[in-house]
């Protein structure tokens, strides 16, 4: 009889679930993508019932349910916080506790109660710690049967950041770093400084860093003063905080504002103001601290495993600038980052460590493939699906039996400036929309990144777009021998296809940087030539491949903008209804969703 795990996240943000029967994953999807509700930390009911409906299962066919952290050890850190750092903490002391004495010190009787909601059966619950279950998300999925194993991220129970050693079914954590001394927390302290929401803006911080002057003296002292009166850096990435400058351990923000202001000479930017150059050389310097910590991290990793394959786990895995850093010092032949590295993916690791660890079983293990299916692992829809949407809003289409004929059209359209809605398959898993939930441009057309970002998704200007490019293609456009299937690395765009610089760039203003056309795929290189990619392979989403495939054939480019399939503010779309509001409430030109093609009223005589 088929066995099955099924890991849950929550409580705190992203929220998912994940089931692997017999050690396969079948299905994984967060809770927002079914509330609408960004970043959605209640627990995963919509999600858990998703992935069971998908495994063909009940909750009681399920043999354990496996959550993502140890209550236990969390609460003992925040009353051993508390007392460290008294009196300071007290309102937050006063918050948090009656949660904690109510609800989640009793975690399994309230999980007990969650899951009767979705089910009869009472399967063993079992709680890994948290940065195990990252690591074990990053380790047993990867096409690897040994390699060091780094996670980083804000703090799990304890642990902020760990250094492990996987091999076959076993994993052994080597080293920690502990609370309150974070990389993912100081990462979000500047964040919070630069005027960013915590826990959701720390991508645009990252976007941000490439408008600093990375010559400018400026840059060059807040790297010094972070260094020297923020964090101590040792030469193995280990490091210590300040503490006297941080507020996140006991208080309500993440940093003394007061104290910032001395440091650095300039005040908070408030949330939604302008943006200025000392913003994005604050946010240069903390990237460029980032980016050498966690260089050096890698470099312990290696040393202390002997390893030459690394896997990546944790919200700091998510920071694709300095991913593409760390494969171009080439400390490792070979890395391999999880998908939903952030907390999302914490479910999955949860069921992948009570099923390899908890019981023992090995690895079936294929080499140069993983195991994630290309993050496809949520919901997929069906073509009567769609009709009933078509109905429902009494809006004509075209439906297409032959799918190659559907690509060549759409091909047109975007070589024409269109910009597409492309709703194909199962959703992904992760943060990143990876080809079945995303919206689509032409990386050649000048005006794509204003168009999307102001038109289309309602954010703010500066914000790069990513190129989906075909796998064989992307040493044509640009600098990277790695594949990219998930959209988690950074590299520089090719010099042939550059376009030369001002000689007064640096002094430009935000918007004169961002709109020199940098080459010729403006839509999809960032202001210091580089680009967040994604490698298409034509046997993980032969759809997705075949249009792009199909854009090259019309103008020489195999490549296409990529940005996820929904608005500021909101989850990307699960299913057709949702693409089909999100379509409709924006400038969007037209909309495929399986071999269906809606065109706005303005748009049918395309």
């Amino acid at each position: 009889m088929a066995e099955a795990i099924l890991g849950l996240s929550a409580y705190y943000h992203d929220s998912a679930a994940a089931i692997l029967v017999d050690g396969k994953i079948i299905a994984a999807a967060q809770e927002e993508r079914f509330t609408r509700k960004k970043h959605d930390s209640s627990f995963p009911v919509n999600a858990a019932r998703y992935v069971l409906e998908e495994a063909g299962l009940e909750l009681d066919s399920v043999e354990a349910v496996a959550f993502y952290d140890k209550p236990y050890l969390k609460f003992e850190r925040l009353l051993e916080t508390y007392h460290a750092f008294a009196p300071r903490g007290l309102k937050s002391f006063l918050l948090a506790m009656p949660v904690w004495i109510k609800e989640k010190l009793f975690m399994r009787k309230m999980l007990r109660e969650e899951l009767s909601e979705i089910g009869t059966g009472k399967p063993k619950i079992l709680f890994p710690e948290h940065h195990l279950s990252h690591a074990a998300s990053a380790f047993y999925p990867s096409p690897f049967d040994e390699a060091a194993i780094l996670t980083v991220d804000g703090v799990g129970e304890w642990a902020t950041t760990t250094i492990g050693h996987g091999k076959i079914n076993k994993i052994d954590i080597l080293r920690e770093l502990d609370f309150p001394h974070s990389l993912g927390l100081l990462y979000s302290a500047f964040t919070y400084y630069c005027g960013f929401k915590v826990n959701s803006g720390e991508y645009k911080l990252m976007g941000l860093s490439p408008y600093g002057n990375p010559d400018s003296d400026e840059v060059k002292k807040w790297k010094r003063v972070i260094l020297e009166e923020l964090v101590d850096v040792r030469e193995d990435g280990s490091f210590l905080l300040n503490m006297n400058y941080f507020d996140y351990a006991t208080g309500l923000t993440m940093c003394n504002d007061a104290l910032w202001k001395r440091l650095f000479g300039i005040h908070r930017r408030e949330l939604e103001s302008e943006l200025t150059q000392p913003d994005m050389n604050l946010a240069l310097a903390i990237q460029q601290v980032t980016e050498e910590i966690l260089l050096r991290l890698a470099k312990t990793a290696k040393e202390i495993t002997s390893s030459n394959r690394l896997v990546m786990a944790g919200g700091v895995a998510l920071n694709c600038v300095a991913n593409g850093k760390l494969i171009r010092r080439n400390i490792f032949e070979d890395i391999w980052i999880q998908p939903a590295a952030g907390d999302a993916g914490g479910a999955l690791g949860a069921a992948y460590a009570a099923w390899h660890i908890g019981k023992e079983k090995n690895r079936e293990i294929i080499p140069d493939q993983d195991s994630m299916e290309g993050a496809y692992l949520g919901p997929e829809f069906s073509s009567v699906d769609v009709v009933r949407i078509a109905r429902k809003y009494q809006t004509p289409f075209k439906y297409y039996s032959n799918f190659d004929e559907l690509c060549k059209y759409v091909a047109e359209l975007l070589a024409q400036g269109k910009i597409v809605g492309w709703f194909q398959g199962r959703m992904e898993y992760g943060p990143r929309a990876l080809g079945n939930r995303s919206i689509l441009g032409d990386p050649r057309h000048p005006e794509m990144q204003k168009r999307l970002n102001l038109k289309i998704k309602y954010r703010e200007g500066f914000r790069p777009f990513a190129p989906s490019v075909l796998e064989e293609d992307t040493r044509e456009y640009f600098e990277i021998d790695f594949h990219s299937p998930y959209m988690l690395l950074v590299a520089p765009v090719q010099k042939k296809h550059r376009n030369p610089l001002p000689e007064n760039y640096h002094h430009l203003d935000l918007f004169e940087k961002l709109y020199h056309l940098r080459s010729d795929i403006p839509a999809v290189t960032h202001v210091d030539y580089s680009a967040r990619i994604q490698t298409v392979n034509k046997n993980t989403n032969h759809r997705f491949w075949n249009l792009i495939n199909a854009f090259k054939q019309e103008t020489g480019y195999g490549m296409l903008v990529n940005t996820s399939f929904n608005v500021r503010g909101e989850p990307i779309v699960c299913n057709p209804d949702d693409a089909y509001k999100c379509f409709m409430t924006t400038e969007m030109d037209c909309l495929v969703m399986e071999q269906f093609l809606f065109l706005k009223e303005n748009q049918r005589d395309l």
